[in-house]
């Protein structure tokens, strides 16, 4: 597949999981979860989405949350996005933000 529309579809999908997760989703587990990246492989089969949340002591049950109301977020997607096959959704911590974090202290120390 075109390595262009790819980007379009995960800009969309990552655009309107965003909007589900913040206003149709009703769980509670689920509040401020942001999505920060979304990577469908090219037969869109399967997309993996990248988030993060506020709290990061409740990345566990967020996960879990998030893995139960899956059904409804894939359907919801589906009402929403103009594809033949809607990717099944597989939802991942993203730990990029902190591993940048790790380092910025780093570099700090050595600064200092």
């Amino acid at each position: 597949m075109n390595s262009i529309k790819l980007e379009r579809i995960n800009s969309t999908i990552k655009r309107e999981l965003s909007y589900i997760l913040s206003n149709e989703v009703k769980d509670q587990n689920i509040n401020f979860v942001t999505v920060t990246a979304v990577k469908t492989t090219n037969d869109l089969s399967y997309c993996k989405i990248y988030i993060t949340t506020l709290k990061d002591d409740l990345r566990e049950e967020t996960l879990k949350a998030l893995k139960n109301a899956k059904g409804f977020i894939r359907k919801s997607l589906a009402t929403r996005i103009d594809l033949r096959h809607v990717p099944e959704l597989n939802f991942v911590y993203d730990e990029s933000l902190e591993y940048g974090q790790k380092i910025e202290e780093k570099i700090k120390e050595i600064h200092e």
